[in-house]
């Protein structure tokens, strides 16, 4: 991603959503963006996947590389649509609401097969359903093939989401607050599976979070968004020992802990200082940030 902007406009104005922004994910990868609500985090996913409102003006370059590197803004939508969960897949945050309660697991994750798989044999498409639905450990998958999503629960229901982005393999997957409604037993299995499938499919992962604590479990590196910008991106690791802008800060005492005192506010929000907007530069390998120097 080269250099994205997302621009929304109304009778109020025009209101810059995502100003500038660039990152690579590799092969095998685990990329995380975080930040507050409204930061550009999930406007970022959408854009990548160019399921914005079409009023929303979208400039950069999403560089998609497999066979060939070929810039998905500039693709007609014919030939999105043809990429669009097959080469890259999304996790949405709520299943509930991503499931059509009224259309068996089994036929949706079916119909993922059959728009990107053409001229499959109907006990082929299901073999692969039945399939991807074991390799989320949805028990007795066989047998829940045409039970409807208010039938499992939601952890079930999130494995369900997994399969349904990853049944087609895709090089991308994208997922956008995947853990945010489940209890934190579940939100543990969900990101262990996602570590397995990673591993196994070699997929770049991109994990859209605004929890530090989750993103601690699943990434590799991190970029941490403020007001449609990155202000600071390296390793996971490096960024949690030696966080160098101040909104890191900030997000990082937000997280509670045994020795917080429960009589202050978490995480202050200061003011900062202006030599913290400047440019992206290099404090170590792999470290970046905003500040002056």
């Amino acid at each position: 991603m080269d250099q994205l902007s997302v621009e929304f406009s109304s009778d109020a104005g025009t209101h810059l959503a995502v100003d500038g922004i660039s990152f690579s994910i590799s092969a095998g990868e685990s990329f995380a963006l975080v930040g507050e609500s409204g930061s550009g985090k999930s406007v970022t996913s959408l854009a990548i996947l160019r399921l914005l409102d079409p009023r929303a003006r979208v400039t950069g370059r999403i560089l998609f590389s497999k066979a060939e590197t070929e810039d998905w803004l500039q693709l007609p939508e014919k030939a999105m649509i043809a990429r669009r969960g097959r080469d890259a897949a999304m996790i949405f945050q709520e299943p509930m609401t991503a499931l059509n309660p009224v259309m068996s697991v089994g036929n949706q994750i079916a119909e993922a097969i059959r728009v990107h798989q053409r001229g499959l044999s109907r006990e082929e498409v299901r073999r692969r359903v039945i399939e991807a639905l074991t390799s989320v450990s949805i028990p007795d998958p066989a047998q829940r093939f045409g039970d409807y999503p208010h039938q499992f629960s939601g952890g079930q229901r999130q494995r369900i989401m997994i399969a349904m982005a990853l049944v087609n393999r895709p090089s991308l997957l994208i997922a956008d607050e995947p853990t945010t409604a489940l209890d934190v037993t579940v939100q543990a299995q969900i990101l262990e599976l996602l570590r397995e499938l990673k591993q196994q499919s070699q997929a770049a992962l991109l994990f859209i979070s605004h929890d530090l604590s989750v993103v601690a479990q699943i990434a590799e590196r991190v970029a941490v968004m403020r007001r449609g910008r990155i202000v600071e991106m390296a390793p996971c690791a490096q960024l949690f020992a030696h966080p160098q802008h101040p909104y890191t800060r900030s997000l990082l005492a937000a997280v509670p802990t045994m020795r917080s005192n429960r009589d202050l506010p978490l995480a202050p929000q200061e003011n900062i200082p202006a030599h913290y907007d400047g440019a992206l530069v290099e404090v170590s390998n792999g470290h970046w940030a905003r500040i002056f120097r």
